[in-house]
């Protein structure tokens, strides 16, 4: 293992590696390395480019190679604001993710989106200061210090957008390995890459797993479907986007998580009880109550319910 400010380096295999970010630092997410042979492929760029850069610089030093492909799993900005650090590189994403990545990752006028981000900020301390519930506190503490990095890296920031799109499979050939990406549908996000490289028995998932996290929810039903694919697959490792290195045991998690979501949304629309006293009522299971991004837990169930109105 190789610690960095962002993230610790793992060696998975033969020229395979795990950037586990470090909470805080303005890495935010996971990311992954492999040596093709040829050239190197990254898997998502983190939020920052900082964070990015130190990654290309670590991966290149000890492999000898230089960054070939940068994979995009999804448009969210803690996968895809290191972007600019891999513009000499090809970048690839589905073009669903690189839609959604022009539409919504805009920076028009720094200086409004410094006053913007400072206010959001401030906001958050507030949060922070009144609130007593400690895994929400825990949360929006972790959400402010990655959210102050990108700040710090805003002034530099570029958007870059992936070069190379496809839709449902794509395989890269290198002299050394393959690796695969697929995208099964979206259930975090509206398109979700994940990265199979076969020979090793190894997925780098993205947002698609993560551990003990109230992860955003885009599409609950799609969700569950891509995960239960992922389970039929060959895996003996699992890097979530975000969490420790891990195997196929996330994914039941999740699927559980998303199950026992589905159901309580499923009785409240039975019973006819309204969207705002489903929210109110709602009460978390203690297996889940410690889990990080309890400050999106309000907007999936909202998601979910409005899913399945008629």
């Amino acid at each position: 293992m190789m610690e960095t400010e962002y993230f610790t380096l793992h060696n998975l295999s033969d020229g395979v590696y795990a950037a586990i970010a470090k909470p805080g630092k303005g890495a935010w997410s996971n990311a992954g390395v492999v040596d093709l042979g040829d050239g190197l492929l990254i898997f998502d760029s983190f939020a920052t480019p900082s964070a990015a850069q130190e990654l290309r610089i670590q991966a290149e030093k000890m492999t000898g190679k230089k960054a070939k492909y940068l994979i995009n799993s999804h448009y969210h900005i803690d996968h895809v604001f290191g972007n600019q650090v891999y513009m000499d590189a090809t970048i690839i994403s589905t073009s669903l993710t690189r839609k959604w990545c022009k539409d919504q990752n805009v920076i028009h006028d720094v200086s409004k989106e410094q006053k913007d981000m400072e206010e959001y900020l401030q906001n958050l301390k507030n949060q922070i200061d009144t609130t007593t519930h400690l895994p929400l506190k825990n949360s929006l503490s972790n959400q402010y210090k990655e959210m102050s990095k990108v700040l710090e890296d805003l002034p530099y920031m570029e958007i870059v957008l992936p070069s190379l799109t496809f839709e449902k499979n794509l395989v890269i050939y290198g002299s050394n390995r393959k690796v695969e990406l697929h995208c099964l549908g979206g259930g975090h996000s509206p398109s979700d890459t994940f990265m199979y490289l076969p020979a090793e028995e190894i997925a780098f998932m993205g947002d698609l797993v993560t551990e003990e996290l109230h992860l955003p929810i885009y599409n609950p039903e799609e969700f569950i479907s891509i995960l239960n694919n992922i389970k039929q697959m060959e895996v003996k490792t699992v890097i979530p986007g975000h969490g420790g290195i891990g195997t196929l045991k996330l994914c039941d998690t999740i699927i559980n998580y998303l199950s026992y979501m589905i159901g309580t949304t499923k009785e409240a629309h039975r019973n006819k009880v309204s969207l705002n006293k489903f929210i109110s009522g709602f009460i978390i299971p203690d297996e889940y109550k410690n889990w990080s991004g309890t400050n999106w837990l309000n907007g999936n169930l909202s998601t979910i319910y409005n899913f399945y109105v008629k």
